[in-house]
């Protein structure tokens, strides 16, 4: 089984065994001392194992893993012959960019659902009250057929659910307006730290994440972060997101020949430095959990402090270089790093840390029986790819021929609850619109039936400035009675009505 040389030194080298890779580690040390080149060693010897891996680039340095290195010029030509590799040749790695907002790479997304309302609930910093509405309201989803694809989506559910505090309070169980406005409010903040682009359709399938090429070298995922990281939020979410789909989906592999996957996450201190008690916890969890899985994490930071230290003490593969003690602070992450390695009576590792020059690091992986090997001071070797940043052009060209391009480049909008709950208001207005309707016709015909009932009575019995027909009838009928005439025809009505002769 092939190894993956980290460094020599003159009596002897470092190499990260394949059997202990899901070991997790850890690479450290001061801005400019060579953590970037470190990590693309460790990312290009998985890759020639055939071991997919997943990096973000903090910087846009990795990037260079994509293009091959140029000629050795003298210093490198001294260096190679100093690490002893006579059979170095410059050589590209299979590379797919990736990017949250689309720019640099392929867009990558995930569903609200997906998330799910206990990890939203950790990112936005909820308190168990408001996670417990958070969890209601994606019940009432469930139970209604509403897919949560987007924000907007859920922004329209948190909307229905204030307007309807009391139905669902009475089925699911009591939740309030000022929570549901809280989480609101939390949910602004995402949006503002930029999630918008990350939730939606098409998502991530992380078998895409998994992939060999032709050759059966492992893909190397390269995930732009340079404006990522400036949204602790949101770098946070996609983290824990892309750990803990991991960890659900895989099955239990116990301790393979070498890793499944290997994650990589440079400037791992913006991870942790908001990041909520319930988010510590939460990474913790899944970094102690995962090496089940077949799958190695592995953190880039400046001080080795920069990690809580629960989940340091799971990193059992380190790589430290060089440590600047300029403040109280820097001497005691000094001190601090020194401690972590298994001794070496050799080396003063205390002192070592402050003098390792640019490329030097100190290191240690985990031998046979998974026990760390005693710290040694080497020089990194140097990877087959071109060290820096690409060219657009160069970037482009890489994206062409990346083979999901066509299943994510493109977003896609279905009918979900922000549609369909705005389909339910439409047809409510408009049912009610009807209703109106009916009962104004209603109306209206009472009231021409009430209009001409009128007009009939003021004909018959009149009003008060004109008479009506039966006073004008009575007025001309007493006038007639007057007559000889007239009291004959009122004897003969009379008569007929009371019996008597004519």
């Amino acid at each position: 089984m092939t190894e993956i040389l980290i460094g020599r030194n003159a009596s002897t080298s470092v190499s990260l065994d394949p059997r202990y890779g899901n070991r997790h580690g850890m690479i450290a040390g001061a801005t400019g001392t060579g953590k970037s080149v470190s990590l693309m060693v460790l990312a290009e010897g998985f890759s020639k194992l055939g071991v997919p891996c997943f990096l973000a680039d903090a910087k846009g340095d990795l990037a260079g893993l994509a293009m091959a290195a140029g000629e050795p010029g003298d210093k490198l030509k001294a260096r190679l012959a100093t690490l002893q590799l006579s059979d170095w040749k410059g050589q590209a790695n299979p590379v797919i960019f990736w990017d949250i907002y689309g720019r640099l790479g392929h867009p990558v997304r995930a569903t609200v659902s997906e998330m799910g309302p206990t990890l939203l609930g950790r990112v936005m910093a909820l308190n168990d009250t408001q996670e417990g509405v958070l969890e209601v309201v994606f019940k009432v989803a469930d139970d209604q057929g509403l897919l949560l694809l987007d924000l907007a989506d859920l922004r329209a559910l948190l909307r229905f659910a204030a307007e309807n505090t009391k139905d669902i309070s009475t089925r699911y169980g009591l939740i309030s307006k000022s929570s549901i406005a809280a989480i609101q409010r939390a949910l602004l903040q995402l949006e503002n730290d930029g999630a918008e682009q990350f939730f939606g359709e098409p998502a991530l399938e992380l078998i895409d994440l998994m992939r060999q090429d032709m050759s059966g070298r492992g893909i190397i995922n390269v995930l732009a972060a340079d404006q990522l990281i400036m949204k602790p939020r949101l770098y946070s979410t996609f983290l824990l997101w892309l750990l803990s789909e991991l960890f659900e989906q895989l099955p239990e592999v116990g301790d393979l020949d070498q890793p499944k996957m290997v994650f990589f996450f440079d400037e791992a201190h913006l991870l942790f430095d908001d990041a909520s008690p319930a988010l510590l916890q939460r990474v913790e969890q899944v970094v102690r959990l995962i090496r089940s899985k077949g799958v190695g994490v592995y953190f880039c930071s400046q001080n080795p402090d920069d990690v809580p230290g629960n989940i340091l003490g799971q990193l059992g593969n380190r790589i430290q270089h060089a440590l600047r003690a300029f403040t109280p602070r820097d001497q005691k992450s000094v001190r601090a790093a020194a401690e972590t390695f298994v001794a070496n009576p050799a080396l003063d590792v205390t002192a070592a840390i402050t003098k390792l020059a640019v490329g030097e690091a100190l290191a240690s992986t985990l031998a046979k029986g998974g026990v760390p090997t005693p710290v040694q001071q080497v020089l990194v070797t140097t990877p087959g790819c071109r060290i820096g940043a690409i060219t657009e052009a160069e970037r482009a060209t890489v994206r062409l021929r990346s083979p999901v391009g066509a299943k994510y480049d493109t977003a896609i909008n279905r009918e979900s609850a922000a549609e369909m709950l705005a389909q339910r208001a439409d047809d409510k207005a408009a049912e009610a619109a009807d209703a109106e309707a009916t009962a104004s016709g209603q109306g209206d015909a009472a009231e021409s039936a009430s209009k001409w009932g009128g007009a009939v009575q003021d004909a018959l019995f009149g009003t008060k400035r004109r008479q009506g027909m039966i006073e004008t009838m009575g007025k001309q009928m007493m006038r007639t009675v007057g007559s000889q005439i007239g009291r004959k025809i009122l004897r003969g009505v009379l008569g007929g009505i009371f019996g008597g002769k004519r």
